[in-house]
């Protein structure tokens, strides 16, 4: 049963159709996105292009906004890899009684919308989250095939000592064996709406007791519902890495030869013009094969990008740049 119906959430598709391939055969990913992160995906599709040349693909991209200008350059991306792209427009008003924080809005509930969208529609679809860059091939996932009541496939995030701390603090004892990042979700359509995951989603984070307990909002739900339920596949497919990282001494960088998704997490995204590192490569690589190559990269627009800006400025020996950021931190701080 969808909690989610068409009619009440999707207000209007825009079909972007320049594939040759028959519909039937395509490979599905979709993003759940605000106007935010419209250039990250923009980028992210590119980057998935580019990796996969030869594969038959559609990507949804859902969102509460929409410009003309993005109407613009998702048409021209859709063109130049002549594939397929979608945007729905949804209306966020069941949304937003949920609970939200300054790091999660409400467009990360999206992703229930979109596995409700597809029921009926398609078996399988990948579910990832915008601030991501594709270097290698995602063939093994066009060809995955659920085992028996397997309701997604997922990477795990982090180790033993946070699955343990999770499962107690989420009550659910299974989440010892393995808690999983969200951004990377490949579902089993059918297999999702026949376990009602999106409607029990939404009524768990309507529960005091329950928001009380989770600080990851549907990531934590997620795994509670989905436990034992999910298959724990190559790390690969998620590699997690917040460029924030870089300010330290120390940082070890999980991204190999063998990622295919670079998933960055954290306040600093690749589009920031103060995320200037190696590991923003891939993510910039696409950019220059895309139709936001002519795009600037994001500068500071608030206070706590400032902070961040200053400190990467001064970690890259870009020291005035760092000193500027810095007042205007403290300026916008002072003006609160």
């Amino acid at each position: 049963m969808s909690q989610f119906s068409d009619k009440d959430v999707i207000l209007s598709v825009i079909e972007f159709d320049h594939s040759e391939k028959a519909e039937e055969n395509r490979f599905n990913i979709a993003f759940g996105i605000d106007k935010n992160f419209l250039y990250g995906c923009g980028v992210a599709i590119a980057s998935i292009l580019l990796s996969n040349p030869s594969l038959r693909l559609e990507f949804h991209v859902f969102t509460d906004y929409f410009s003309k200008e993005d109407n613009q350059r998702f048409s021209a991306l859709a063109a130049q890899y002549n594939t397929c792209i979608k945007i729905y427009l949804i209306d966020c008003d069941k949304l937003k009684s949920l609970p939200s924080t300054k790091n999660w809005s409400y467009a990360t509930y999206f992703r229930f919308v979109i596995a409700d969208y597809f029921y009926n529609k398609i078996d399988k679809l990948l579910y990832l989250d915008a601030d991501i860059a594709c270097k290698g091939s995602i063939q093994e996932l066009v060809d995955y095939t659920f085992a028996e009541h397997e309701i997604a496939a997922v990477v795990a995030e982090r180790g033993i000592d946070w699955w343990t701390n999770r499962s107690q603090v989420l009550t659910t004892p299974q989440l010892v064996s393995g808690y999983f990042n969200a951004g990377f979700l490949l579902i089993n359509i059918n297999e999702w709406n026949r376990n009602d995951i999106s409607a029990k989603a939404i009524d768990m984070l309507r529960i005091p007791e329950w928001v009380e307990k989770i600080t990851h909002l549907d990531q934590d739900v997620l795994n509670v519902l989905l436990a034992g339920k999910c298959r724990f596949i190559n790390g690969k497919f998620n590699t997690r890495f917040s460029i924030n990282y870089e300010l330290k001494d120390d940082v070890i960088n999980p991204v190999n030869d063998e990622t295919v998704f670079i998933h960055y997490v954290g306040p600093t995204k690749p589009w920031h013009e103060w995320a200037a590192y190696p590991v923003s490569q891939s993510f910039l690589n696409a950019r220059e094969h895309s139709p936001w190559r002519d795009v600037e990269l994001l500068k500071p627009g608030n206070s706590n990008q400032y902070r961040y800006s200053a400190k990467h400025k001064f970690k890259q020996k870009r020291y005035i740049q760092g000193i500027v950021n810095y007042l205007n931190y403290y300026k916008l701080k002072i003006a609160r």
